[in-house]
């Protein structure tokens, strides 16, 4: 037998949804790895003291138990398995798997018995059923009954809601009551987030890019709490899966992700990242509301009471600590500018994608992590709307695509290098379109080799050079020559359809750029200097009154903080003091009416008026002038020939005269024999 046994598409329940992943015995450990989230469930083997073989709803599973009160289970085994997991087990963990059977009989009543972090239901000393007392998420009582509520999931079609327990009075001890005790033994190890006691830290006014807004976190022993003024959430840190640290491109902010399962809610919207933004200049003070000797019992030298620095950097230190997981930071990649992201969009937002050790990143609106073992292939496209750019897409296993465009042209061949390196699949590499020879699928991306997408990308860069020269030489006399262009596409027949088709986008793009020319400009509307000036707001005579204040209060404000200060200032007012402002607003509305109604009595406003009354009616007369010198140059183009009338303009001007003109009748007869003869 092996040192390792693994085995592929074992299940885990999780709130009621079956994730599949993998598992794998060793001698050293249990690990078990989600495919879904990635999540990894390391089980030391010297702490293992349980193992039982039960038949359930997906074959056979195993319940392994640890010395520290933890219950693992893991469902799909096939009944095959159990002689080798048995013998295994035995040599390399000293612990006999034993066969259990479940009961089947549908009763209603029996034993409940808690055992850890599991309540299970035991008839005839058989359990029917059991429920993980971490999917609780609330426990209410009766007279003589207790209702468990469950966390809901969301990639479940039918989830079970609550589960009512009948308990029957005790003759036994009077003392406690039965109800009471079951629901103390429930609320002990369920997942009810109680905001008892002071929070360790709190950290305020901290900027949330998702969900979006300004937001006190207050963090607890156990959980998180999000405080805003229209939001709270409350996250435990069992939820957490990852924690991020990224570098914004302008070099001057930070941005920190949590990654959560199950996500955060807000009505219907889901949000699987908690992104915080902060700026590095920002410093802090920080003091846990914990005694010295409790810090370093309880984080072992990872925090101290007293810590000062960076904002970002404690945040992330304290998050750190709580969660007890590896914070992830950008790897050796470095883009085109030095930063070690790339710019570009992902749906209808712009953002940021990190090339991370590990996987992408993608900020933030919608956030996006995807995993390299996930990853199916990756594709390097050209650009709808210009040749400028590429789009960069990831297909998963699962059949998801994601596709970040408008990345500049200049990314590519470190983004290329980047995914050559880590072995991802390249859907579009070897012999694409137009492009002769075979390549070599698996070359290495080295700078002296052929790369086909770029050699395609300078192509079209240099077809579409050749179509403005050539649209700019045929654009100088204003007119299509057909016969030009007949000849051309005969001494070029071999051009092909593509080329054709670009020229063509080109020039329609030149015709309309001319027609936007040619449109007339709109005269902007002249402001009369002369006029009374339009009163302030009562917010801006509020501002103008304390703008001094808040410079002397924050001393090196810039101007921009100091009206983002006014602002949160101003709402903070109480409407007492806000009526003062807007009285005074009100009396200068009044005072700049009544100068405006004398000063347009008075005459005014009254010359802009007429500037544009006389361009108006010069523009008039300069129209009659150019009609009448056109008219001048027609008829001196005419003149001397007045007498002479084609014989069209003959007929139809006789034909619409008086039949009783008996002169005009033969002057038309001999004009036309004198037309015939000639």
């Amino acid at each position: 037998m092996g040192d390792t046994l693994e085995f592929n598409e074992i299940y885990q329940e999780v709130k009621g949804s079956w994730n599949d992943g993998r598992l794998r015995f060793s001698k050293q450990n249990v690990v078990y790895k989600s495919s879904k989230t990635g999540k990894v469930d390391s089980i030391p083997a010297g702490e293992l003291n349980m193992a039982q073989w039960r038949r359930v709803c997906l074959g056979h599973g195993i319940k392994l138990g640890t010395s520290t009160g933890h219950i693992y289970q893991y469902d799909g085994f096939r009944d095959t398995d159990f002689e080798k997991i048995s013998e295994f087990f035995k040599v390399n963990y000293k612990l006999d798997l034993t066969e259990k059977d479940m009961c089947v009989k549908g009763w209603n009543w029996g034993t409940a018995k808690f055992s850890g972090p599991l309540l299970s239901f035991d008839v005839n000393d058989s359990t029917a059923f059991e429920i993980p007392l971490s999917n609780v998420s609330q426990c209410a009582t009766g007279k003589n009954e207790v209702t468990l509520e469950f966390h809901q999931n969301d990639d479940t079609e039918v989830s079970l809601m609550e589960v009512r327990f009948y308990v029957p009075p005790s003759q036994a001890d009077e003392r406690q009551d039965p109800v009471e005790a079951f629901a103390q033994n429930v609320l002990s190890k369920a997942d009810v987030i109680q905001a008892t006691g002071d929070a360790v830290c709190i950290f305020k006014e901290l900027q949330c890019l998702t969900p979006r807004g300004r937001y006190d976190i207050r963090i607890y022993p156990t959980f998180l709490h999000l405080h805003g003024k229209t939001f709270d959430y409350k996250i435990p840190y069992t939820t957490v899966l990852r924690l991020f640290l990224l570098p914004h491109k302008d070099q001057r902010q930070m941005f920190f992700v949590i990654s959560l399962d199950p996500p955060i809610k807000q009505g219907q919207t889901r949000y699987h990242f908690l992104i915080l933004l902060f700026s590095k200049e920002e410093d802090i003070n920080l003091t846990l509301n914990m005694s010295e000797e409790d810090v370093e019992r309880r984080f072992e030298g990872k925090l101290s009471k007293n810590m000062s620095g960076s904002l970002y950097e404690m945040v992330s230190r304290v998050m750190k600590a709580l969660v007890n997981r590896k914070i992830t930071v950008p790897g050796n990649f470095q883009g085109h500018s030095g930063a070690q992201c790339i710019t570009c969009s992902y749906k209808a937002s712009s953002g940021l994608l990190y090339p991370l050790e590990r996987g992408f990143i993608y900020v933030h609106k919608p956030p996006v992590h995807l995993r390299f073992e996930e990853i199916s292939c990756v594709n390097f496209a050209r650009g709808t709307t210009t040749t400028r750019s590429f789009d960069f897409e990831i297909e998963t296993k699962q059949g998801n695509q994601y596709t970040f465009s408008s990345i500049e042209r200049e990314e590519y061949g470190k983004l290329f290098d980047f995914v050559n390196a880590k072995k991802l699949n390249i859907k579009n590499r070897g012999f694409k379109e137009g492009m002769k020879g075979k390549i070599d699928e698996y070359s290495d991306s080295d700078d002296d080799q052929h790369d086909a997408y770029l050699e395609r990308m300078k192509a079209e860069g240099k077809i579409r050079e050749e179509g403005n020269d050539s649209d700019d030489s045929d654009g100088g006399s204003g007119e299509y020559d057909s016969n030009a262009s007949a000849s051309d596409s005969s001494d070029e027949g071999d051009e092909s359809e593509d080329e054709s088709a670009k020229k063509k986008k080109v020039k329609k793009a030149k015709v309309v750029k001319e027609k936007k020319e040619r449109k007339p400009r709109k005269e902007k509307k002249q402001k009369d200097s002369g006029g009374p000036k339009r009163p302030m707001s009562a917010y801006m005579l509020w501002l103008n009154s304390s703008r001094e204040r808040i410079k002397s209060e924050n001393p090196g404000i810039s101007i921009t903080e100091i009206s983002k200060k006014a602002g949160e200032m101003w709402r903070q007012l109480g409407k007492d003091e806000k009526e003062e402002w807007e009285t005074k607003a009100g009396e200068a509305k009044r005072q700049y009416d009544k100068a405006k109604k004398e000063y347009k009595e008075s005459g005014g406003g009254s010359t802009s008026s007429s500037k544009k009354e006389s361009k108006k009616s010069g523009g008039k007369k300069d129209e009659k002038k150019r009609k009448s010198a056109g008219g001048d140059k027609d008829r001196e183009r005419g003149g001397g020939n007045d007498s002479f009338k084609s014989k069209e303009f003959i007929e139809t001007s006789e034909e619409s005269s008086s039949d009783s003109d008996h002169k005009s009748k033969s002057k038309r007869k001999k004009v036309k024999a004198v037309i015939d003869k000639c």
